[in-house]
């Protein structure tokens, strides 16, 4: 008989030829491989049957990046990178920063991998995409005269549970070795990098040949070179970025068609010259002026710019030449008879004036042309990008006009004036509202209907305050009118939709919308009496201003300066045979005290207040001096809303959340009501985040939703009003009847992927 014991000595000998053979070839082909790619790609799977493991990822390092990528094909056939940053938050980023080796168990256990590294977490998004269950990691440094060249990583053991043995660790060190001497020589002797358009055959994306061939058609047919390669041999506008940024070692730029037009720097460069050298000022960054141009390292061209810009303090951006002729139009030409913003600061500084201002400027006024064709240029702009406010701010220590946009509830920067403009820009829209131009030293309001080129009407509300050093700020905002807004789309949760769908179909009582300006409220009341608007109901609204027509709805605008305020509107619907009376705003106690009145004589009443939650609301209006027992009475609701701004559908990103965030989360919902939703922290949590698209800006959002709290007037509800209970007390009662507050409905939107848990957290506390 064979010895047992002999037998298996003699395998494992077997076994170790079969790996030295196997180590060598591989070894010789990696030394003879023609480039980066063929050894990541081509070659991946020769190295991994040396590993009795299911997978092998290796990567290289990108050093002006602070990056290591991989590539790998996809569908077999189309070739893909992925990049992970080096830092200690991802498994290949950290062996890749510190050089350690690490070897894992389980690439789920949240203990191990902290254990490793505080910062440290495992991506389970690939898993999820390829149905592949990574289970333990062995990755390794790839180094060469002491230079990270790279990462190799291995997962998942064939046979087996727990960590990789020591002799697999010395295999994976062996092959580390051999690849750092690869991809050093690689980089030693590929060829000295000529063309911007190295990295695309580097990376396998085009062949010396495509090249050679691109550049004679470029040639022949007077086209760009990138035209060509990204529409013949179509190279992505990406990779093509990806490849200038290598070669120039600067940012490149896409176009953006809400980028901030530098009217203080492009008023005295002319067009057609911008257009044939193709450069153009984006703004200043730090002191600096940044300059987009097709080719960052010609000197003469350098030289020309500064020169005209009159400063050697320019910072260069590459860009393709069609977007940078983009930009070009954006600054200096829109669409019809409507004069560009640069054409008008233009027009502006070559207008001869006589006089000069207190700064020294030229002295322009309201009744200038220009300036009217600026301010309305400033409503069009503003109207076109969905902005809700126009906010005009001179800026006395900078010397310039700031002109910022409100959209989705964000202010962002629109434009610069010269400071000299101040005056005739405000005394226009002071003018355009029937305002007293004389006056500068005490607010005023007014309204502005304002007509587009389209015919559209739209109206502006205008705010002007005087502000430190003797100028003053105008806010406008714009009341556009919309259409009514169906109640299933306002976003209610289930309950809160069923609750307020039986309620606003009750005879009487009072049903109140409660949030701060600009929140939505008069949007959904408009929603709701949309639902019970019927030929059979008389419905009266009272507004400031009438914001959205409604057909059926007898609406009326109230005048507060003539004494026709909402106080007096509704005791004239209570002599009009009402059923249903909705008031703008209950600003002060006979409005509210008429309300409550109304709604305990057989009509139903909505309106909306200015407080922070529908609790808080009670409180209000007790303080006000309105009867407990009347108010108890009629009370049917209240409604607490803000409005969050949503993930950007296209481009929203699934993640799995860190343990910190969940607990954070849970926390701020209330630990006893989160049990109670039952989602545990395990990997199949998962929440949205903001990624960012051209469809956003790049901001990963894109419009608004509500958020809701919704207290319904319940018996107990009605007793604690009688009572004067607090607002704590009040709260935990409509909690237990169902109620969830603003912070969890947002919560649970977020779990939706309609928002974020940051958005959220910016417009409510409780």
């Amino acid at each position: 008989m064979n010895d047992p014991l002999r037998l298996h000595s003699s395998t494992t000998i077997d076994e170790k030829l079969r790996l030295s053979k196997a180590l060598q070839d591989i070894t010789n082909r990696i030394h003879a491989a023609q480039n980066i790619k063929q050894i990541l790609v081509d070659l991946k799977d020769g190295i991994l049957n040396l590993f009795n493991t299911q997978s092998i990822t290796i990567y290289v390092v990108d050093e002006p990046r602070n990056e290591i990528y991989s590539m790998f094909l996809a569908g077999g056939t189309q070739l893909k990178e992925i990049r992970v940053p080096i830092s200690n938050k991802s498994i290949a980023g950290y062996v890749a920063n510190t050089g350690n080796v690490v070897s894992i168990s389980d690439a789920y256990d949240h203990d191990e991998l902290k254990a490793i590294d505080p910062e440290l977490s495992f991506d389970g998004s690939w898993d999820k995409k390829s149905g592949y269950k990574t289970r333990q990691i062995l990755a390794a440094p790839i180094y060469q005269n002491d230079r990270l060249m790279g990462v190799i990583q291995i997962l998942n053991k064939k046979v087996g549970e727990g960590k990789f043995s020591l002799e697999e660790k010395g295999l994976l060190h062996e092959i580390a070795e051999v690849l750092g001497v690869a991809f050093y020589n690689q980089q030693r002797f590929t060829r000295r990098r000529k063309t911007r358009f190295d990295y695309l055959i580097s990376h396998d994306l085009l062949t010396e040949e495509e090249l050679e061939s691109a550049g004679e058609e470029s040639h022949e047919q007077k086209e760009t070179m990138e035209s060509i390669l990204m529409h013949k041999h179509k190279i992505s506008k990406e990779d093509m970025g990806r490849a200038f940024e290598e070669f120039y070692q600067c940012r490149f730029v896409v176009y953006n068609d809400k980028t901030v037009i530098p009217g203080d720097l492009v008023k005295n460069l002319k067009k057609d010259y911008l257009r044939r050298e193709l450069w153009v000022p984006l703004g200043k960054i730090n002191g600096y002026i940044n300059v987009i141009v097709d080719d960052p390292n010609n000197i003469l061209k350098r030289d020309a710019i500064e020169s005209l810009l009159q400063t050697k303090q320019v910072k260069y951006d590459v860009a393709l030449a069609d977007d940078i002729i983009k930009f070009i139009n954006l600054f200096y030409h829109t669409p019809g008879d409507e004069h560009s913003f640069t054409e008008l600061l233009g027009r502006m500084e070559d207008e001869d004036t006589a006089a000069e201002d207190e700064e020294g400027g030229d002295v322009v006024t309201e009744s200038d042309s220009v300036i009217m064709q600026l301010v309305s240029r400033i409503i069009n702009d503003a109207y076109n990008r969905r902005a809700s406010d126009i906010h005009i701010e001179p800026n006395v220590g900078r010397k310039n006009v700031e002109i910022r946009y409100r959209i989705d509830g964000d202010c962002a920067l629109y434009q610069t004036v010269p400071f000299s403009y101040r005056a005739a820009i405000i005394s226009r829209i002071k003018i355009m509202s029937n305002l007293d131009i004389t006056v500068k030293r005490l607010p005023q309001d007014g309204k502005i209907k304002f007509r587009r080129p389209t015919g559209e009407e739209i109206e502006l509300r205008v705010a002007s305050i005087p502000t430190q050093g003797g100028v003053e700020d105008v806010v406008m905002r714009i009341l556009a009118k919309g259409e009514t807004m169906p109640l299933e789309e306002m976003g209610l949760l289930p309950r809160n939709y069923d609750e307020l769908v039986n309620i606003i179909s009750k005879p009487y009582g009072m049903v109140l919308c409660v949030g701060p300006t600009g929140s939505g409220k008069t949007t959904t009341l408009h929603a709701a009496l949309r639902h019970i608007n019927r030929p059979d109901r008389k419905i009266w609204t009272a507004e400031d201003p009438v914001e959205i027509t409604q057909y059926g709805l007898r609406q009326v605008q109230v005048q507060p300066k003539i004494g026709f305020d909402f106080a007096a509107a509704m005791r004239s619907f209570l002599r009009a045979d009402p059923d249903i009376i909705m008031v703008g705003e209950m600003r002060d106690f006979e409005t509210a005290k008429t309300g409550v009145e109304a709604s305990l004589t057989g009509h139903l009443v909505f309106s909306t207040l200015h407080t922070n939650s529908a609790p808080e609301t009670i409180v209000r209006l007790l303080d006000m001096g309105i009867d407990p027992l009347n108010f108890a009475d009629a009370l049917l609701c209240i409604l607490a809303q803000r409005l969050v701004r949503t993930l950007c559908i296209k481009c929203k990103e699934q993640y799995h959340p860190s343990q910190d965030e969940y607990d954070d989360i849970a926390e701020s919902y209330g630990r006893e009501a989160f049990a109670k939703l039952n989602i545990p922290y395990n990997n199949n949590f998962k929440l949205y985040r903001a990624k960012g698209c051209e469809t956003c800006d790049k901001t990963g959002y894109k419009g608004r939703m509500s958020i809701h709290e919704l207290l319904v007037g319940t018996d107990e509800i009605k007793r604690m009003v009688q009572k004067h209970a607090t607002v704590e007390i009040m709260r935990e009662q409509a909690m237990k009847e169902g109620m969830t507050t603003l912070l969890q409905d947002g919560i649970l939107k977020s779990f939706k992927g309609y928002t974020d848990f940051k958005q959220v957290r910016r417009v409510c506390i409780k």
